[in-house]
């Protein structure tokens, strides 16, 4: 089934709850063994075979009376869909969205709510295919050319997002919903089916995870929710946001810091840019074999890592613990020794508290913001919030 519909697929037990035993796999021997992983997981349940759309992602938390609906906002994930949205960072409004693409989503958003007689809270998800799944603010040139919206999932119920969108938009979504159950109307409440108007504040959720005091669990981000709360970056444009985020989150890089690399094949090509601005930033690049190799080929100064694990000292690991680099790149590998040494990274970098990116899409929004700004703690010395906070 997974060859006729094509990798990569998104493979789950029939039945989970945050996405447990979820897995996106790329190759007949990924899907080998994961099913020896899931029927541990699901004994006696069948295992689902869904197509992967490498998309970007957008999520809307609606207030639904059974004839209107009513959408405070529109978020945008920065990590493309395959990324749990509860461990995705989300940025409100959609900065990347055209019009044509908000009104697709407030349409389906609505066409399914009335369709389903719902009352109460509504989160949906939607992939956009085509395009770029996220682009800088700083970017230049438009993507969105033949893009196709699909809705990934629909949750009749309130969702994480609530608050956050309920925060940054003023919209008390919780109370209105909970009158409509109890059979008071949105028009009696005196709102109104559609898009909220957009509010005068950027703001960024991003996820806060408490890996370091669970052993033995995998820091890599993919369709298993592993977030254990999420924090919140608000300013009145998007650096400040998301380096407030940044920071609240833990996920700080600075000017100067050095960094270590260590990125699968299939994701090489796509870290290229990832690598360049590491380099503009003035940050210290250390990475393993293969992925010094590529560096190396850009023309971009790097400490090669020469022992694998198991293989003597100064290791991969070695230099997470004993503090030479400041943060951690490390996307998931295929082979069975890269999985392992990546774990074995993963861990080092939760255990030493040190930031941990295992996808591309959130290493890539942090070091363009470093580029354009001067670090997150420099931003948010001189953000107007703070400024005016200060007197």
């Amino acid at each position: 089934m997974a060859g006729s519909i094509g990798y990569p697929v998104v493979v789950r037990p029939s039945y989970v709850l945050g996405g447990r035993a979820m897995e996106i796999v790329h190759s007949t021997g990924e899907l080998v063994r994961y099913l020896a992983i899931a029927t541990e997981v699901a004994a006696g349940r069948p295992i689902l075979v869904d197509k992967y759309l490498e998309g970007k992602e957008c999520e809307v938390d609606a207030v639904c009376d059974g004839e209107e609906v009513l959408i405070p906002g529109i978020m945008e994930h920065i990590e493309r869909a395959g990324v749990h949205s509860g461990d995705s960072m989300a940025i409100y409004p959609g900065l990347n969205l055209t019009s044509e693409e908000v009104n697709t989503l407030i349409d389906y958003t609505t066409r399914i709510g009335v369709a389903l007689k719902f009352k109460g809270l509504m989160n949906v998800q939607f992939v956009i295919l085509g395009g770029k799944p996220y682009r800088s603010p700083y970017s230049r040139g438009d993507n969105h050319e033949g893009t196709t919206v699909y809705v990934l999932e629909v949750n009749p119920r309130s969702s994480r997002t609530v608050p956050f969108i309920s925060k940054v938009t003023g919209v008390p979504m919780v109370r209105m919903a909970t009158r409509v159950m109890l059979g008071v109307s949105l028009r009696q409440q005196g709102y109104q089916g559609g898009l909220w108007h957009k509010s005068d504040v950027i703001a960024i959720k991003a996820p806060v995870f408490s890996m370091s005091k669970l052993t033995g669990v995998d820091a890599y981000l993919g369709p298993e929710m592993k977030s254990t709360g999420e924090v919140m970056g608000a300013d009145h444009s998007f650096q400040p946001a998301l380096a407030k985020a940044l920071v609240a989150a833990g996920l700080t890089i600075n000017r100067g810091d050095p960094v270590l690399l260590s990125v699968s094949d299939r994701d090489k090509a796509e870290s290229i840019s990832v690598v360049k601005d590491l380099h503009t930033a003035g940050c210290r690049l250390y990475a393993t074999e293969g992925t010094a190799a590529m560096i190396q080929a850009l023309g971009v100064p790097v400490t090669r890592i020469t022992k694998k694990l198991g293989e003597g000292h100064p290791n991969v690991v070695d230099v997470i613990r004993d503090g030479t680099v400041k943060a951690v790149v490390n996307t998931v590998a295929e082979t069975a020794t890269a999985i392992r040494d990546g774990f074995e990274i993963r861990r080092a970098a939760v255990e030493c508290r040190i930031p941990c990116f295992t996808s591309l899409d959130t290493i890539r929004a942090t070091v363009e913001s470093l580029v354009q700004g001067t670090g997150a703690y420099e931003v948010l010395r001189t953000s107007e919030y703070l400024k005016k906070s200060n007197g």
